[in-house]
């Protein structure tokens, strides 16, 4: 209904709204008849209305039908009317909107297995991205191949990864506070530093207090655990980059480790911090080697200033609700030719990188689905190779 009935005041009626010298209601409808006129002498003009409201047909309002007798009785020198004329060109887009509707069987999209050149490959990976390279190799394609990258959203949000980024950065601060003289002394200073940063860098009171309730959780068993480390432990080196180069595959394997533990004895003791659940032995075997990765970096001689090392163990400390301490499986594999195997597949031109492989959940969701269009394909179907030329 155009124009739509002045709505009623609750207030002032019409002649206290005329002494107070406000403009009566109906006012609005004039202006509305004004801006109608104007509008209907443009060049041109589209004229619709809804058939339907809900589940009711509508009725055509008094000065549409009006204006609908008028066209049909001027008629046009090749014996139509005016209204037909009108109606054929309304029709032509009422039939474009119809086609456009209209459904259509498209094919299915097949699970991908991309196999660009050999030359576009990486030539180089993080020890975190062999992970998906086993579990969703497309992943890797779509990201190391294509540059294609996850956007950051636009409001910053209390998520796991910034959670786990935050308590990383602070147990390495806290480590550099040592010796203390006593475990009640070293938690204390743990605490404070979580409360030092974390009221600076988490801006959301909420997540800010949930985030120090888990560090005071596992704080009395993180310095437990650490005062005995510390009694074995010439030094430490935290949040250290390293790399090391396979050159009969022209590839380079990099990684960052949380933390090395150059131990009294010449050996060494890798650690890597989990906010989450680490992954089990089995999980590390097969498919989670970031550990083990790292391991073989440092033995042979990755990390700058260290040198080769002797490595006598490699553990996950979890820092979830049930804190652990979980060993790396580092003599039960030989990790580092199973790695070199793997490289060596991807550099053939007949290997694809097939889209979600091997995940550890059927409903586990990657940044590229959409771009391989799953949803389309399950996992049950066997991944095509397509071959690009770039």
């Amino acid at each position: 209904t155009w124009p739509e009935p002045p709505a009623p005041d609750p207030w002032l009626n019409r002649s206290l709204r005329l002494q107070a010298g406000l403009l009566l209601p109906e006012r609005r409808i004039g202006l509305s008849a004004h801006d109608f006129q104007q509008a209907i002498g443009a060049k041109t003009v589209w004229l619709t209305r809804s058939l339907r409201s809900d589940d009711a047909e509508t009725v055509p309002s008094r000065w549409l039908n009006r204006i609908e007798n008028l066209l049909n009785g001027l008629e046009k020198p090749d014996d139509a009317s005016w209204m037909d004329h009108m109606r054929a060109r309304g029709n032509e887009w009422l039939g474009k909107v119809e086609a456009l509707e209209e459904p259509q069987v498209a094919p299915l999209s097949i699970r991908p297995s991309v196999a660009p050149p050999v030359a576009s490959r990486p030539e180089r990976l993080a020890v975190t991205d062999i992970k998906h390279l086993i579990r969703d190799p497309y992943a890797i394609y779509a990201k190391r191949v294509l540059n294609l990258r996850r956007l950051d959203p636009l409001t910053k949000s209390p998520d796991a990864p910034l959670r786990g980024t935050l308590i990383h950065d602070l147990l390495e601060a806290f480590l550099k506070t040592g010796p203390w003289t006593n475990a009640e002394a070293a938690k204390a200073t743990l605490l404070a530093l979580a409360e030092e940063r974390f009221q600076s860098t988490v801006p959301w009171p909420a997540a800010r207090r949930m985030w120090l309730a888990r560090v005071v959780r596992f704080s009395e068993w993180f310095v437990t655990h650490e005062m005995k480390r510390q009694a074995h432990i010439l030094s430490t080196k935290t949040e250290i980059e390293g790399d090391v180069n396979l050159p009969e595959l022209n590839f380079t394997l990099a990684g960052t480790a949380d933390r090395i533990d150059l131990l009294n004895d010449g050996t060494a003791h890798i650690y890597d911090y989990k906010t989450g659940k680490p992954p089990s032995p089995a999980q590390q075997l097969h498919f989670d080697k970031q550990l083990l990765l790292e391991v073989e970096i440092l033995r042979r001689g990755g990390f700058p200033g260290l040198g080769p090392l002797k490595v006598a163990g490699a553990t996950y400390i979890g820092l979830d609700n049930a804190p652990s301490e979980l060993p790396a499986p580092i003599d039960e594999t030989d990790v580092w030719s199973d790695f070199s195997k793997l490289i060596r597949a991807y550099q053939s031109p007949e290997q694809g990188y097939a889209a979600r492989r091997a995940m550890l959940k059927a409903d586990d969701a990657s940044d590229y689905d959409h771009l391989a269009r799953y949803g389309e394909w399950s996992t049950n179907q066997r991944a095509t190779v397509i071959k690009v030329s770039k």
